[in-house]
């Protein structure tokens, strides 16, 4: 499928790729290299002998699995129908485009966690894009969230829907023993604790972590790397993001809007810290 993309989301991968912290991924691949794994627009062309209920026109969101110049930062993206869906009734191209990679990114952390009803689960960096959504997913599958913030951001995770909100800081995963003696079910590390995490888990727990952490864990407990290309192609799980937008499960927050020109400093606004929200480039 063919997309006019009118906005894509400017995320922490897309900082690392342009920073060179990953070169060694595209040593083989020669430039331009262009980011981005979110985008939404105007569904444009349909591939021949694609199967699909969307019409040309339709307003799309898709998860964008970036290599060499293939990347959401462009005017035009071609994509697998797979990775495609509706953006939510109610929503404009640049609201839609903050969910895909970081929505996909929590459905996929749950799923591998696989926690019941009823279980607990601690969300470290809860007041960012993904941390927002693992909120709001993990309510939506009724687990008890344990989450941090900083004083700034202590009412925001609030309303976000977290069960318990604790000082944001290093010594969280020992606070969380606090609000839970025997230690969280699941936890998903959007501040990338890494090991430090561990404390904040039961034995047999499970951490869901960013960046391609693994590493053996101790006491039971597992570390489960979260690979968003692994949901780049379940377009059944993207669409239901959309579905739980439309029914109120799911914020979309938009912190800032750039035009395309303004790439270099939407990366400089997201290394600087402090982004709550998705910053979003319009093309």
């Amino acid at each position: 499928m063919r997309i006019r993309v009118h906005a894509a989301a400017v995320n922490p991968t897309d900082t690392l790729r342009r920073s060179g912290a990953v070169a060694t991924r595209y040593k083989d691949v020669p430039p331009p290299y262009v980011p981005g794994m979110d985008a939404a627009g105007e569904l444009d062309q349909i591939g021949e002998g694609v199967s699909t209920d969307l019409p040309i026109g339709e307003h799309v969101m898709a998860v964008v699995v970036p290599g060499g110049a293939h990347g959401a930062y462009a005017e035009w993206i071609v994509v697998p129908a797979e990775s495609v869906a509706r953006i939510p009734a109610g929503t404009t191209d640049a609201e839609a485009a903050s969910l895909p990679m970081n929505g996909l990114t929590v459905r996929l952390a749950l799923d591998l966690l696989d926690l019941a009803p009823g279980q607990s689960i601690a969300i470290t960096g809860a007041a960012g894009a993904v941390g927002g959504y693992a909120i709001q997913l993990a309510k939506a599958e009724g687990l008890r969230v344990i989450a941090d913030a900083a004083p700034r951001d202590e009412q925001l995770v609030k309303e976000l829907g977290a069960d318990v909100v604790l000082e944001r800081g290093d010594d969280f995963p020992e606070r969380v023993r606090a609000a839970a003696p025997d230690g969280v079910d699941g936890l998903i590390d959007g501040a990338v604790f890494d090991r430090r995490a561990l404390p904040a888990v039961r034995d047999g727990g499970r951490i869901a972590t960013l960046r391609s952490f693994s590493e053996p864990g101790e006491r039971g407990i597992t570390f489960h790397p979260v690979m968003v290309v692994d949901y780049a192609r379940e377009q059944a799980k993207l669409d239901s993001l959309r579905q739980q937008v439309e029914d109120g499960q799911l914020t979309l927050r938009v912190t800032q809007l750039l035009p395309a020109e303004q790439a270099a400093e939407a990366h400089r606004l997201l290394e600087a810290g402090g982004v709550r929200g998705r910053l979003i480039l319009q093309f």
